[in-house]
């Protein structure tokens, strides 16, 4: 079983991009990916990928700030409400941003060569993934012995 105040990525995928904290897709994944990386465990996974950078600027919050609370020991509930402190967004803003973050599609013809290539090499055939959130999931599985 994951522990999620010591989460060993390079044993278990960290949480879906979908599960949310405050209303926010992604922050549990970036918390996961930022404990590990502490710990050195991130195995393949990378704290302020690009991904996680539309958190960080959409919540307006330092990435190395974030990484300092994590370093503390802080729970969830604590980073939620340390994240609340700092940004400005309102309930209704935050909920837009994450229907539009869990249904992103690669954008600009690089980002849809990158997901096609990235798919037919985990996927060949899947025609049932399309947008980033489902390429992520799929990869987690995949990389940890699913079936595609």
């Amino acid at each position: 079983m994951a522990k999620l105040t010591h989460p060993d990525l390079t044993q278990v995928p960290p949480r879906s991009p979908r599960v949310r904290l405050g209303g926010y897709a992604q922050l549990p994944r970036i918390i996961d990916k930022a404990r590990a990386t502490l710990a050195g465990k991130q195995g393949e996974y990378h704290y302020n990928c690009p991904m996680d950078r539309y958190f960080f600027d959409f919540a307006k919050i330092d990435h190395k700030a974030l990484l300092a609370m994590v370093k503390k020991g802080t729970s969830d509930t604590q980073i939620i409400d340390w994240v609340e402190s700092k940004t400005k967004r309102t309930p209704a803003e935050i909920a837009a941003w994450t229907a539009w973050i869990e249904t992103r599609a690669p954008g600009g013809a690089d980002g849809h060569e990158w997901f096609a290539s990235t798919l037919k090499k985990i996927a060949p055939g899947r025609s049932d993934i399309s947008t980033i959130f489902d390429l992520l999931d799929l990869d987690d599985h995949v990389t940890f012995g699913g079936k595609a």
